[in-house]
């Protein structure tokens, strides 16, 4: 038995500090996906790249908690400074990242990994002498953070969770103390400028977020863009950047990644026509007999035109119960009408790359055979096709949203009785 084979065509930057370079961003972003698209045939069909590549930009806006006061061994300020009151700072976030997730699936993988600025500045505090006192950090990491991808409706709405791991990068402070308003004469020190001490090397936290990816980029072309700005919250759960005292950070980030992916041709389809039969050599006609027969009547099996239709679960091809029931009243058919023959059609829904649906709908047929002659059906009265996913029932094309009842009615195998 053969099968034959049919294919179809097509199927996190900040706010106003760094507002020049979101918009040479994404003024970026545009100009790519402008000459990607003129090098693309406009025929060519891909589908959507389950691997991206990109970089990612943004603010973080650091929230100060806790209190510090001795700065370094060698500066205890006489005042110590305590919880900040709102947004304490706001940082540059930017890392080159890797995603992958297959489309119109829930879950994948992020990880991005970069430099990440905590800085910030205290409240201002009083000291003994009733002069004004500020302390301004600048706290910097190189961040790794893997995440979960969940895409909770299988669209381009995603959520995403996990570790972060940052190293620390800088620790440098800015110490300034004003003079007492009551004595305007007196003269204001020197800013004293230094390094924290005991600051942690590494630390460990974690964070969650949300984004949305904006498609740049039509399944025209071969190399996709994505856009896609995102918002993650990173809690003070261990982000204590020092040893001592009780100063820890929780942080809000807003920003934007550019990503690109490279999806797989959609190859256009390819009909394999049968060898014609020879023709046999024509026989001479015989004599006619004097008084010849009534030739017989010629009656066709009831069961020529009966379609015997089975389905099967997601990416499967196992026999369930019912469908070795229908399959069970097919092979009784045959078995009565030896002067019949079945053609095999198996399909599958438009999810998965189409080659591997062509390869699995092959396996399904192969059930539906291995099973009839199981029942004694021989194989030289069996015809198989394949079709993977070019002759779905309804709408349920590559890209289009369905439900699993839409997409199950396309995972069948049609068994049609036809003559010999």
């Amino acid at each position: 038995m053969k099968f034959s084979i049919n294919l179809k065509k097509g199927s996190r930057l900040a706010w106003s500090p760094y507002r020049l370079a979101i918009k040479s961003f994404i003024i970026g972003a545009s100009l790519l996906t402008g000459i990607q698209g003129s090098l693309q045939a406009q025929e060519v069909q891909f589908t959507r790249p389950s691997w991206y590549f990109g970089v990612a930009g943004g603010a973080n806006f650091n929230f100060y908690r806790g209190t510090t006061q001795e700065l370094n061994s060698g500066l205890t300020v006489p005042a110590a400074f305590t919880d900040g009151s709102g947004l304490n700072g706001v940082g540059l976030y930017a890392a080159p990242l890797i995603e992958f997730h297959r489309p119109d699936t829930r879950f994948g993988f992020m990880l991005q990994a970069g430099y990440d600025n905590r800085q910030g500045k205290f409240n201002q505090v009083l000291t003994p002498c009733n002069c004004p006192a500020d302390l301004k950090s600048d706290l910097s990491y190189i961040t790794v953070e893997p995440s979960l991808r969940f895409a909770p409706f299988k669209s381009d709405f995603y959520l995403f969770a996990g570790p972060r791991l940052a190293f620390n990068l800088a620790k440098s402070f800015t110490y300034k103390q004003g003079i007492n308003p009551a004595y305007p004469e007196q003269v204001a020190g020197p800013d004293v400028t230094g390094d924290f001490s005991h600051m942690r090397d590494k630390l460990i936290s974690m964070q969650i977020g949300a984004g949305y990816d904006i498609q740049l980029s039509s399944t025209k072309h071969h190399t996709q863009f994505v856009l896609s700005p995102f918002v993650s919250f990173q809690p003070y759960f261990g982000q204590d950047p020092r040893a001592i005292e009780t100063w820890n950070i929780t942080t809000v980030r807003a920003g934007l990644a550019l990503k690109l992916g490279r999806g797989h041709k959609i190859e256009a389809p390819v009909v394999v026509e049968p060898i014609p039969e020879a023709k046999p050599e024509p026989k001479p006609e015989p004599k006619p007999e004097p008084t010849p027969a009534p030739a017989p009547v010629v009656v066709k099996p009831a069961v020529i035109g009966n379609v015997y239709t089975v389905y099967f679960a997601y990416d499967k091809w196992d026999l369930n119960n019912q469908a070795t029931s229908d399959l069970d009243r097919l092979a009784k058919d045959m078995s009565d009408n030896q002067s019949v023959s079945v053609e095999i059609k198996s399909h599958t829904d438009s999810r998965g790359p189409e080659s591997y649906n062509m390869k699995l709908s092959e396996k399904r047929g192969k059930a539906v055979i291995d099973y009839l002659e199981g029942k004694g059906i021989n194989a030289s009265r069996v015809n198989a096709h394949a079709y993977g996913e070019t002759q779905l029932l309804n709408k349920c094309a590559d890209g289009v949203k369905c439900t699993e009842a839409e997409h199950a009615v396309n995972r069948r195998t049609e068994s049609i009785i036809i003559e010999k």
